[in-house]
């Protein structure tokens, strides 16, 4: 099913800086775990999120996890032996989960946009894409035709690929990014699906 593409036409630069505060903002009021709701300290309820996901770290995420448990273990064998290798090899393992789990990230489309986001960090307004920039989202990956697109994450189970054409600051610019749904997330950008 062939869907009908948004107008090419670039909205004033003041309506896309307000675009991107307005996703911040929206975002901002939700914790991190978007199934909790709300923050508590948030002055005002928050508009709910009309899609997010997680996306878990990527190779080099895995690496640096793998590094610090190699390394964790490897000083304590080096200046105690092996009787203090097995005992520090529980807390080098959860060191090493913590390290990779810190390094998840949501994909969030708010009212207003679609961020990238990282647990305890604040998302920076110059990273959201606003939904009005968004031209097309095609379920598989970028077409001929299309800029190279940014890949943001890898395979995971139950997920499939889409690419999302859109607007930068020096013209057209595409990414990949593996959905759960892409017709709910083509749909929560304002954009129908396209195949």
């Amino acid at each position: 099913m062939a869907g009908r593409q948004r107008n090419r036409a670039r909205p004033p630069r003041a309506a896309t800086d307000r675009a991107r505060r307005s996703h911040v903002e929206q975002v901002r009021g939700h914790r991190f775990i978007a199934g909790w709701g709300p923050k508590r300290t948030a002055t005002a309820v928050p508009a709910p999120l009309r899609y997010w996901q997680y996306r878990p770290g990527g190779p080099f995420a895995a690496g640096v996890a793998v590094l610090v448990v190699v390394l964790w273990l490897g000083l304590f064998g080096w200046l105690a032996g092996a009787a203090a290798v097995r005992e520090e090899l529980p807390l080098a393992l959860v060191a090493g989960v913590a390290v990779y789990v810190l390094n998840t990230r949501r994909v969030t489309v708010s009212d207003h946009g679609l961020s990238f986001d990282v647990a305890g960090g604040r998302t920076d307004p110059a990273d959201v894409i606003p939904s009005a920039l968004v031209h097309e989202v095609h379920a598989g990956p970028a077409p001929a035709g299309w800029p190279a697109a940014d890949r943001r994450g890898g395979w995971w189970p139950g997920r499939r690929r889409v690419a999302v054409r859109h607007l930068a600051e020096d013209g057209e610019e595409a990414l990949t990014v593996w959905v759960r749904d892409p017709a709910a997330f083509a749909e929560a950008l304002g954009v129908p699906l396209t195949r």
